[in-house]
Order: structure tokens, then C-alpha cells, then sequence
């Protein structure tokens, strides 16, 4: 249950989390399933491209296997340092991810996702592909991913980086370019650096605005149940005086029943005059 519970939380919108949240697992606690109800409130609230990614692999059971197989070829190239069948699955593999995401952005009604966006969501994709950790947690991400480069494909890529670095030194050096064409190189490289940047600040923007939505969200959340208990509490102080006045009054009666009670033995048990 708990499962089904946590797959109906992730494909929440990441405004919607934090309140299902909060149902899911008082649902859980409920049923007497607590622990269904560690597990969900545990859940953290995904960012926009967790998010993004999660809702595409739930909604389309066929994609984490793709993603897989073609990881697992890719490993296989790696180890037995195939360049051809590299190129060829690298090919494959950007090809897949575009689908994929543009697929994931349609699917979130996205339309225009911002460069750090799409820019998450793609090295998501591509992290599930050369990590099998990250694919076997797409559905129910909190962040989005990035392969590292290390790892299985990471140690046979060196060897053709090192090949590659042999082969370019046993090649004649060309003349070096007009001193034109080294500015236009220069600008080009600091153009892409500020697009780095600018993505890299993008990207803190989001997860920053996304903790901002979270903590709202539990800001309103815990002023509600504040709301509540002093709503209680008001009610139970009124409860109490009532009881007090009840009880007092219930006293009251009883003294006076008391007394009656006096009176009447009283008058029962007082002597007859002789005749």
C-alpha cells in the first residue's frame, strides 16, 4: 500500500506535494500501516525537473527499461572498448533523450522550459542511462541527477581519451589562426561560459524557489493545525466552565436534597403526643 501511496505522492505537482503529503500519510497512520506512514512523510518534495522526470515514468511504463537496455549496452562497448558500437549507442543515446524529454515536457504540459530545466531534465535522463542506481529510483526523485563520469563507463572513456590525446600529438601542428579568428574563438569560449553560468544560476533559482514553495507550504500548514488546536483548546475552556457550573449547581442540589432528606426523617421520627 505504501508503494501505491508514494507513486500517487510523486506524481503530484510539486505545489500539491506537501499537502498530500500530509493526507497520504494521516491516511496511513489511520489504517494502522505506520510504516506506510514513515516512509511517505519521509519523501522529500521533488524540484521542477525531478518532478518532470517522475511524472514521464509513471505515466509511461517502457521508458525505465529503455533507458536500462541502452545503459547496459553501453557498459558492455565500454568494457570491451568498441569505438564503433561507443559512437554508434552514443548516437542512441542522445537521440533517446531528446525523445524523452521532450516527451517528459509535453507530458507536464511544459512547453517552453527554461535552459536549466531542460538542461536537469536531459542530464537526469542521461545519468539514468550510465548509472543503474538512478534508473532504478526514476519515478520517485527528489532532485535531478548528473552521471558523474566516473564509474564503469568512466575508466574505459580514459582509455580512448588517452588514445585520442596520443593520436593528435602524432599529427603535425597546423599554423596557428589569424589573430581574428583567435578573438572570435576567445568570445565564442566566453560565451559559453555565461551560458554555463547563467544555467548554473538558473538552477539554484529553481531549487531555491522550490524550498521557498515547501516551506510556505508547511508555514500554512502547521498556521492551520495552530489554528486548530487553539480552536480546540478555546472549545474544551468552555467545556470546563460549563462543567464547573454544572458541577457546582449539581453540588447545590445535592445539599438541599440533603437537608430535605434531614427534614423528612426529622418529622418521621418525632414522638407522638400521649392521650
Amino acid at each position: 500500500m505504501a508503494d501505491d501511496d508514494l507513486d500517487e505522492l510523486f506524481r503530484a505537482t510539486p505545489e500539491e506535494f506537501t499537502a498530500l503529503r500530509t493526507e497520504l500519510a494521516a491516511a496511513a497512520k489511520k489504517r494502522g500501516d505506520a510504516d506506510a506512514a514513515k516512509r511517505i512523510t519521509a519523501a522529500r518534495k521533488p524540484t521542477m525537473a525531478a518532478w518532470v522526470v517522475n511524472l514521464l515514468m509513471q505515466t509511461n511504463e517502457d521508458v525505465k527499461p529503455s533507458l536500462s537496455d541502452l545503459g547496459d549496452r553501453l557498459r558492455a562497448a565500454h568494457t570491451a572498448m568498441d569505438g564503433d558500437a561507443i559512437r554508434q549507442l552514443s548516437s542512441e543515446q542522445r537521440a533517446l533523450v531528446d525523445d524523452l524529454a521532450r516527451a517528459a515536457f509535453e507530458g507536464a504540459d511544459v512547453p517552453n522550459p527554461t535552459a536549466a530545466l531542460r538542461e536537469d531534465v536531459t542530464g537526469t535522463l542521461q545519468a539514468a542511462v550510465a548509472d543503474p542506481d538512478v534508473a532504478a529510483r526514476l519515478g520517485r526523485l527528489a532532485k535531478a541527477e548528473r552521471w558523474s563520469g566516473f564509474g564503469d563507463f568512466g575508466d574505459t572513456t580514459a582509455v580512448f581519451t588517452s588514445a585520442r590525446k596520443a593520436k593528435a600529438k602524432a599529427e603535425p601542428k597546423q599554423a596557428p589562426g589569424k589573430p581574428a579568428r583567435e578573438e572570435a574563438r576567445r568570445e565564442d569560449r566566453e560565451l559559453e561560459e555565461a551560458k554555463s553560468a547563467l544555467a548554473a544560476a538558473e538552477r539554484v533559482k529553481a531549487n531555491a524557489d522550490a524550498e521557498l514553495s515547501e516551506r510556505q507550504s508547511d508555514l500554512a500548514v502547521a498556521r492551520l493545525r495552530h489554528d486548530e488546536m487553539r480552536q480546540r483548546l478555546s472549545e474544551a475552556e468552555r467545556g470546563l466552565s460549563a462543567a464547573d457550573k454544572a458541577y457546582d449547581e449539581a453540588k447545590r442540589a445535592s445539599r438541599e436534597a440533603a437537608e430535605r432528606v434531614k427534614q423528612a426523617k426529622a418529622r418521621v421520627t418525632k414522638p407522638k403526643r400521649k392521650t
